[in-house]
């Protein structure tokens, strides 16, 4: 990734402890050049803290730096607590993702959510 300049991982510490990561996930390609998908995490006990908040607010100032367009991602649709950052970062739900994973013996679907810059 450190040389891939469509691509960028932020990572959030605590002393020497990771506590959340945002990464983002570019293309070369023409068509969608344009666009990141985003992958990120808190721990527990960094939640409700603004960890979240502020990898976001860097990952956007790096992607306006690169003149991107859009960002996406997707989100189990029970992870209410994730659905509401995004919301707050201003992601809108774009569509369903329906039985796109397996978790514990069960299908869960997944929201697409994008941001348009």
């Amino acid at each position: 990734m450190e040389k891939d300049q469509s691509s960028n991982f932020l990572v959030a510490v605590d002393g020497e402890e990771l506590i959340g990561y945002l990464m983002a996930i570019g293309s070369t390609t023409q068509r969608t050049a344009h666009s990141v998908y985003l992958v990120v995490g808190v721990s527990e006990t960094a939640r409700g803290k603004g960890v979240g908040t502020e990898l976001f607010r860097k990952m956007e100032e790096w992607a306006k730096n690169r003149n991107l367009h859009r960002l996406e991602l997707t989100v189990m649709i029970h992870n209410e607590a994730a659905i509401n950052l995004y919301k707050k970062m201003g992601f809108e739900i774009e569509g369903v993702k329906k039985h796109s994973l397996f978790v514990d013996g069960t299908f869960v679907d997944e929201l697409y959510m994008g941001k348009l810059l």
